[in-house]
């Protein structure tokens, strides 16, 4: 028998084992950025405030990742799925090519406002309620992106059929 941690490092060369372990992290990490940038402006913090962007912004872009490994980890994900499960594998991969740009938008957004802290005082208030908005935005979507997503694998989370619109490849033909 292998020793575990033998085992977890084998699980981290499989793409759907990462996007699994991956996938909180834009929506986890803008909750705590926001949080973060709301008592930074509370306290009057500069630094607080860009510690806070900061997160916002790694939060934002770990989006990339996410929907990198799981776009790797579609087939074999899919070549394992029912029916169903593979019309939500479908759905959840639609949502997914759209929302991410959500979180790449917020990105660039909290980079504008760490930036304009220092270079643009005028406009950094803007670039921040900007930025509050799109995180806002990109975290809302990502977790309906991760309610779509575990019904996946997980038949105790559908209490209905997919979309009717939701199509496995074989629907296709």
């Amino acid at each position: 028998m292998q020793p575990l941690w033998t085992e977890f490092l084998k699980a981290l060369g499989q793409p759907e084992y990462v996007h699994v372990l991956l996938h909180p992290l834009p929506i986890y990490g803008l909750a705590a950025g926001v949080l973060s940038l709301g008592l930074a402006l509370a306290v009057r913090s500069r630094a607080g405030q860009a510690i806070a962007l900061l997160l916002i912004l790694l939060a934002a872009a770990s989006a990339w990742p996410v929907a990198h490994y799981g776009h790797e980890a579609f087939d074999r994900v899919s070549s394992m799925a029912s029916g169903d499960a593979q019309k939500w594998l479908h759905w959840h991969e639609h949502l997914g090519e759209r929302i991410v740009w959500a979180h790449y938008a917020t990105a660039a957004l909290a980079a504008a406002a760490l930036i304009g802290l220092w270079k643009f005082p005028r406009l950094h208030r803007a670039a921040l309620v900007l930025t509050v908005v799109a995180a806002l935005t990109a975290m809302s979507l990502g977790g309906f992106l991760a309610f779509v997503g575990g019904k996946i694998r997980h038949s105790e989370f559908r209490h209905g059929p997919p979309p009717a619109w939701a199509h496995t490849d074989s629907d296709k033909d």
